[in-house]
């Protein structure tokens, strides 16, 4: 073999092995390939929806997934887009499932009750929810601390007892409801405050703020309660069923994509009562975006 040709011979080789040094993976650090599908992750039109919506997408994201969001969705609504395809999954309640959506009596159910009534549901519908989160999102009441302390009520049978001492900034409709008013005079007793009116939703803590009023209704994971003003009512007789923060995702997107059933489970695990309302503070009273809020949870928790 002529020197030309011996040489030609190593350079060609030389430039294969260039071509595969630079394709081959740059060690454990860099980015998965993208796994499955593209997963498209729903939200409701409140906050907490969407924050738990984009901590799934970036801790999904970040295990490699293609994710997109689809984050407002009307929460009439929502229900029929993820029978529909137009979404993957999105973050439910058990309750809702249970009540809303299967039409079950839940009232007086244990959480795991609930849970089960809504995964056996879902099953039915081509769905499936994974574990469900610590956190409930439940009907409540929520107090000024220093009213609670003035007059020592820390439960509703706490405050059926001082009711008269007791200025209720109601909102209307939870006069008229079964899991309001109604429904808790049969379990707790009648309630006699001191006075009772009604208002608009939006301001009920500007009202509290004001000195105005001492309690109202409340969902228990609102960020409010994060921010030591205020805190929800323990309902010592368990009167209000649970609505815990559980995964609600097509059967086809687990069967694409295996692998997000143990990091949406390891997510909510740590998804207690007390971080939804930390991390509904940041947004509702703090004034933070959810997608930053979000993005620092899973810095610090994935």
């Amino acid at each position: 073999m002529n020197n030309k040709k011996k040489w030609s011979i190593i350079g060609l080789i030389v430039i294969i092995v260039a071509v595969v040094i630079a394709a081959w993976p740059k060690g454990n650090n860099s980015k998965q390939t993208t796994k499955g599908t593209t997963i498209t992750i729903g939200s409701k039109n409140f906050s907490e929806s969407k924050i738990v919506m984009q901590i799934w997408t970036d801790a999904l994201k970040k295990d490699g997934y293609n994710v997109k969001t689809k984050p407002n969705i009307s929460s009439s609504v929502v229900y029929q887009a993820i029978k529909s395809k137009q979404i993957d999954l999105y973050p439910e309640y058990t309750g809702t499932i249970a009540m809303t959506y299967l039409k079950g009596k839940i009232v007086g159910k244990s959480a795991d009750a609930i849970a089960n009534i809504a995964r056996k549901g879902m099953k039915k519908q081509g769905l499936t929810t994974l574990n469900y989160a610590p956190g409930n999102d439940a009907q409540g009441i929520a107090i000024r601390t220093s009213v609670a302390k003035k007059y020592g009520i820390k439960t509703i049978s706490d405050l059926q007892k001082k009711a008269n001492k007791i200025r209720f900034a109601s909102q209307g409709e939870f006069d008229k409801r079964e899991d309001g008013i109604p429904g808790l005079t049969k379990v707790y007793g009648k309630f006699n405050f001191k006075s009772h009116k009604v208002y608009d939703p939006s301001l009920k803590y500007q009202i509290l703020a004001k000195g105005e009023g001492d309690i109202t209704p409340a969902s228990t994971t609102e960020g409010q309660l994060a921010t030591g003003k205020y805190f929800a009512l323990t309902d010592n007789k368990h009167f209000w069923p649970a609505y815990n923060l559980v995964p609600l995702v097509r059967n086809q997107t687990l069967k694409d994509n295996p692998g997000i059933k143990k990091v949406l489970n390891k997510i909510d695990r740590k998804l207690t009562t007390t971080e939804l309302q930390k991390l509904n503070k940041k947004v509702d009273v703090d004034g933070q975006s959810y997608q930053s809020v979000a993005k620092d949870w899973v810095d610090k928790n994935y």
